[in-house]
């Protein structure tokens, strides 16, 4: 019910609200003005308060944000959505996965990859945990991307060596289900991954391109990239949802990506999201 208490929200609710009450009060006033007499002559006050709150509640609940925030693109045809759930159950998606510009997999003490986080999620789930299986398909992924340099040892105690650019995308998986390995965040020697708006922004058309040339236009499903380990405090969730929309619906208007792109939000953190606000940034795009 936080909702209710949002600016947005209250401005919906009392629209609504007056909009019912208008409505009642009309159809009181005909009624009278047809049959000469009123409907209740004699409790005036409780059919005024009946219709008062009947008004509020019938406001409160047309007001009420959907169980998910959508929109269905006319150009190109793609519905775009904002729903609760795990990434990992949407078996009928390809998958974008973040991760930083060394590609580490090493969740051994989370010390260097966070077991809980979504890559984390992607090695046990996807891989069952095999990380040698998950080098090797980077690995191959990743042979002959331009741009990659080796640090030392020294400057990076734990973990890969070979740092590849910002925004460099890893296709792993097959023509039915691609996961796009994304690297929006640098990896610094205290292990701390961090990244920008200007890098989110990079990585992001990335991995639109990316779907483009290997998705065949299938569904698309994303966690809300640069949230949680990610060590980016510019934006918090909800500002990270509206730039990863903009990103999508700017790069849509040139060419079609997918006919559907589902941004998977867990329950918990989306029961906090403005969900009507968001509603009205997708709406503008």
């Amino acid at each position: 019910m936080r909702w209710a208490v949002t600016r947005r929200g209250l401005r919906a609710w009392a629209t609504h609200g007056f909009a019912a009450f208008g409505a009642l009060a009309l159809l009181l006033q005909s009624y009278q003005a047809i049959w000469n007499r009123s409907l209740f002559p004699s409790h005036s006050l409780a059919v005024a308060a009946a219709t008062a709150a009947g008004s509020l509640l019938y406001g409160l609940v047309r007001a009420r944000p959907g169980r998910a925030v959508t929109r269905d693109l006319r150009y190109p045809r793609c519905r775009v959505e904002i729903v609760p759930g795990d990434l990992f159950d949407e078996q009928d998606a390809h998958l974008v996965v973040g991760f930083t510009d060394v590609f580490d997999t090493d969740v051994t003490d989370d010390r260097i990859i966070n077991a809980r986080s979504v890559q984390g999620q992607f090695l046990h789930r996807v891989h069952g945990g095999d990380v040698a299986a998950l080098d090797t398909q980077l690995s191959a992924a990743l042979d002959g991307v331009p741009g990659a340099v080796t640090v030392r040892r020294e400057d990076k105690p734990l973990g890969k060596l070979s740092r590849y650019p910002i925004g460099t995308v890893a296709v792993l998986g097959n023509p039915r289900r691609s996961y796009f390995c994304v690297a929006y965040s640098t990896m610094t020697p205290a292990l701390v991954a961090q990244s920008s708006g200007d890098e989110l922004w990079l990585s992001l058309s990335r991995v639109w391109a990316a779907a483009h040339r290997h998705g065949q236009q299938g569904r698309l499903a994303m966690p809300v990239i640069g949230a949680g380990l990610a060590r980016f405090d510019a934006l918090d969730r909800q500002g990270l949802i509206q730039l990863i929309l903009l990103s999508f619906v700017a790069a849509s208007r040139q060419r079609l990506i997918t006919t559907r792109l589902s941004i998977v939000v867990p329950p918990q953190e989306f029961d906090d999201l403005d969900r009507l606000e968001l509603q009205a940034y997708l709406d503008s795009l």
